[in-house]
C-alpha cells in the first residue's frame, strides 16, 4: 500500500496534520469522512515527504502511556465514550508512534471489537501488562479505576528508571570527556612542549620518554585505535544479543559494585508494584506473575520470575521461589509471605514498592555524591601525571643552567 499525507479539521475546527497507509487517494478521504473529519488535502507521499521512521529503543515511553491513562481517566470521568475519548486523546497525542496506534485502536473499536482486544493488537506499544489492565476493567466495568492505576504505575515506573539512567549517564558522559581531554593533551599538548627540547642537550627522564613514546604512537596509528576501539564496542552489542551475552550482562549488572545494588532496589519495586497492581484488578496469581515477568530486559531476573510461576503452579508459596532467585532482599520475600499468610498480598507488595521505589531515590544520590569526587580524583591524577612528564625535563634544563 502507499502512504499518503494528509489535512483535516477537526469537529473543534482545528487543523491537523497526519499520514495514512491504504490503496488510494479515495480509501484516505472515506477513512477521514468516517472518523468526523473534514479532508483538506490528501497527497501521495515521495521519498523527500515521506514520514522518517528513525527510533532508538521504545519509541513510546512510561510518561507516554502515563499521560494517555490520565487523558483516558479525565475524559472517562466527564461521561465521554470510548470512542469519543479515543479521539480526543488521538488529537492530542503529539508522539507520533503513540497518535498512530490509538487511530488503529480507534478504528477496531468502532469496528466492534473490545478496546483491550484492539489495544492488544498494537503490542508494540501498548504493554501486556496494560492491556490485561484495561481487559479487567472492561469486565468489571471499572475502566476509570484500571486506568488510574496504570497511570500511577507508569508514572512510578518512569520516576525509577530516570533515576537510574542518570546514575549511569552522568559517569558515563564525564568518562568520555576525560578520555576526549586525555587524547587532545596526548597528540597536541605534549607533542607541542616537547619540540622546544630537541635543540638542547637535555636527557629525557625515562618517565618523559615513555609518555613521549605513547604520544607518538597514538598519533601514527590513531585510526587502528579507533578501529580497534569500534571493533570492541560492535562485538560487545552483537555479543550481548546472543543468549550466552544476555546471561553474562544479566549477571553483571546485578553484581556490579555500588551500581548493581541500585539495580536490584530497581528491579524490587518493579516486581512488587507490577504484581500488586494486577492482582488488585483481580488477575490470578499465576497469570500476573506471567506477564509481570516479561516486562524485565534482564534475562536473569525474566527467568527466574518464569520459574517462580511454575512452582506457584504446583502449589508453592510465591516468597519460597523469590527468596530462591537469590537476587531479592530478604524483605521482599518476607513481605509476600506474611501477605500471602494475612490474605493482603496485594497491599504487602505495594509497600514493598514504595519503601523501594525512596531506596533507588537515596542510592542514586548517594552514587552520584560518591562517583563526583572520585572521576575530579582520577582525571586529575592522569593530568598531573601528564603534566609531571613536561615537568621533568624542564627541571633537569633549570638544574643544568644552575651548574
Amino acid at each position: 500500500m502507499a502512504s499518503y499525507s494528509y489535512r483535516i479539521i477537526n469537529k473543534y475546527g482545528k487543523v491537523l496534520r497526519g499520514s495514512m497507509e491504504a490503496a488510494n487517494e479515495e480509501i484516505v478521504t472515506s477513512s477521514l469522512r468516517a472518523q468526523g473529519y473534514i479532508p483538506i488535502s490528501v497527497t501521495p507521499q515521495n521519498i523527500f515527504t515521506k514520514d522518517l521512521n528513525i527510533q532508538i529503543g521504545n519509541p513510546v515511553k512510561p510518561r507516554d502511556l502515563s499521560i494517555f491513562c490520565r487523558k483516558f481517566v479525565s475524559i472517562l470521568a466527564a461521561g465521554v465514550s470510548i470512542i469519543n475519548a479515543l479521539v480526543m486523546i488521538h488529537e492530542q497525542t503529539e508522539n507520533k508512534e503513540l497518535s498512530k496506534a490509538i487511530q488503529s485502536v480507534l478504528t477496531n473499536v468502532e469496528k466492534g471489537e473490545t478496546l483491550a482486544d484492539a489495544m492488544r493488537e498494537q503490542e508494540r506499544i501498548f504493554t501486556k501488562l496494560l492491556v490485561q489492565m484495561v481487559e479487567a476493567g472492561e469486565a468489571s466495568g471499572n475502566l476509570e479505576i484500571a486506568f488510574e492505576r496504570m497511570a500511577v504505575h507508569f508514572e512510578k515506573d518512569a520516576k525509577i528508571k530516570s533515576q537510574v539512567k542518570k546514575a549511569m549517564i552522568y559517569p558515563s558522559i564525564i568518562g568520555i570527556v576525560s578520555v576526549f581531554v586525555i587524547f587532545v593533551m596526548m597528540i597536541v599538548v605534549i607533542p607541542n612542549f616537547m619540540t622546544m627540547f630537541h635543540g638542547m642537550d637535555i636527557e629525557m627522564p625515562a618517565f618523559t620518554r615513555s609518555v613521549l613514546n605513547t604520544s607518538n604512537f597514538i598519533k601514527k596509528w590513531w585510526f587502528l585505535i579507533i578501529a580497534a576501539i569500534a571493533g570492541i564496542v560492535v562485538g560487545m552489542i552483537l555479543f550481548k544479543q546472543t543468549n550466552t551475552g544476555k546471561h553474562f550482562t544479566g549477571r553483571i549488572r546485578l553484581r556490579m559494585p555500588i551500581f548493581g545494588k541500585i539495580t536490584i532496589k530497581s528491579i524490587s519495586a518493579s516486581f512488587t508494584r507490577t504484581l500488586s497492581t494486577l492482582l488488585a484488578a483481580g488477575i490470578p496469581l499465576i497469570d500476573a506473575i506471567d506477564i509481570t515477568a516479561r516486562t524485565f530486559d534482564n534475562i536473569i531476573v525474566k527467568n527466574a520470575l518464569l520459574e517462580a510461576k511454575e512452582e506457584v503452579a504446583k502449589g508453592v508459596s510465591i516468597s519460597v521461589p523469590i527468596k530462591k532467585a537469590g537476587f531479592f532482599p530478604p524483605m521482599v520475600h518476607h513481605m509476600a509471605k506474611i501477605g500471602e499468610e494475612t490474605g493482603n498480598i496485594e497491599e504487602m507488595l505495594e509497600k514493598v514498592a514504595d519503601y523501594y521505589d525512596e531506596e533507588v531515590e537515596i542510592a542514586s544520590q548517594a552514587f552520584m555524591a560518591v562517583i563526583e569526587p572520585l572521576i575530579i580524583i582520577i582525571l586529575s591524577l592522569v593530568v598531573g601525571v601528564l603534566v609531571m612528564a613536561i615537568i621533568q625535563p624542564m627541571m633537569s634544563m633549570y638544574s643544568g643552567i644552575g651548574v
